[in-house]
């Protein structure tokens, strides 16, 4: 793979944040991906999210698996600790390493396709084992680096670039994510950085395993009529749980209006943006009512987004296994060998 690096000098006036770095510092390689790709909006929100909350990028680790989404942790947080898995492997290599080092800030980057076919039987275990991570799902429904296959979320009855129909109900992560134990469940769209940023920083200030399903049209092989992952569809059927300002490719547009409102903001290509804000009732932390919500929207052919579920006081995977506060790779041989007595006496507890 080729990278493009970018010039390390930066300008004397950039801003620094609390802990004395400049956004620059927290950019990765010159992106390779499709021009007007939603994951290069997921990774300028990631950066800047990091940036804000004056995260030093050393304390990130930073894991991915296969796809296009998988490339995309070169683009961003370039001096963090990164590691990239095989297809659909990525819950396991990051819950190795946080059971080794819980001092880091874990972020496992993947795609519709790592985490929702290959991927999917790791996707559920890592969020029942209620891991300390932040996991962000680029979902654009297809599989880019093979000409565009529909993925598992691609929703029944869409169309594909060549003209073929999806027959398969597609997986919705977020439910799954909901189901299988996620403490911290939203859904947000690349092309809107207002919502995205904010979710981002929450869930990483999240004590648990926090999921972040972004809706990402594909440029390539599902931005075309017909297709439920492309901009203009998902600007047309946008619940939003919360403010919601949509960034096209010219001014940002904003809109104000009152809780449980709606509004239609018009955009420059004339297509027309039907925006609600989350009423007043909503309460994500009732896991039912999300699961429910989820379904109502889905079932309209709109896409809710915005923080669904939202779980207090759960414990994370090191506090069930009750490991010690030391990271385990900090330990000496004395301390993870105690030696055959102490084997001994674990047997016979066991027997």
């Amino acid at each position: 793979m080729t990278y493009i690096t970018k010039p390390k000098l930066h300008h004397p006036s950039l801003k620094r944040n609390a802990v004395g770095f400049t956004r620059r510092d927290y950019e990765g390689q010159v992106s390779t991906l499709c021009a007007g790709c939603g994951h290069d909006s997921i990774s300028a929100s990631i950066v800047q999210s990091c940036y804000e909350m004056a995260i030093e990028p050393h304390r990130v680790a930073k894991l991915s698996g296969i796809g296009c989404s998988s490339k995309t942790p070169t683009y961003f947080l370039g001096a963090s600790h990164g590691f990239n898995t095989v297809h659909g492997r990525m819950p396991s290599v990051l819950t190795g390493a946080h059971l080794a080092n819980r001092e880091l800030i874990y972020m496992g980057v993947s795609g519709d396709g790592d985490s929702a076919s290959i991927g999917l039987g790791q996707f559920a275990h890592v969020m029942r084992r209620g891991v300390n991570m932040v996991y962000i799902v680029m979902n654009n429904g297809v599989y880019g680096l093979t000409k565009g296959q529909f993925s598992a979320t691609a929703d029944k009855g869409s169309v594909a670039k060549k003209g073929a129909v999806n027959n398969d109900a597609g997986i919705d992560l977020a439910s799954m994510a909901i189901l299988m134990g996620a403490s911290f469940v939203a859904r947000s769209f690349s092309g809107d950085k207002a919502q995205l940023v904010p979710l981002i920083k929450a869930a990483m200030s999240h004590p648990g395993a926090a999921i972040l399903d972004v809706i990402s049209p594909c440029v390539a092989f599902n931005n075309h009529k017909g297709s439920t992952r492309s901009y203009d569809y998902v600007r047309h059927h946008n619940e939003a749980l919360n403010r919601l300002d949509v960034i096209t490719g010219s001014a940002p547009i904003t809109a104000e209006y009152e809780p449980g409102a709606m509004v239609e903001v018009e955009q420059p290509n004339g297509t027309t943006l039907r925006l609600r804000k989350i009423s007043a009732d909503y309460d994500p932390s009732d896991k039912a009512a999300a699961l429910a919500h989820i379904q109502e929207q889905d079932n309209v052919g709109e896409i809710a987004t915005g923080l669904l579920y939202l779980a207090s006081g759960r414990q994370d995977l090191h506090a069930n296994l009750d490991t010690v506060e030391t990271p385990l790779n900090r330990l000496g041989e004395a301390d993870l060998c105690p030696g055959s007595a102490a084997l001994e006496a674990i047997n016979k507890g066991l027997r």
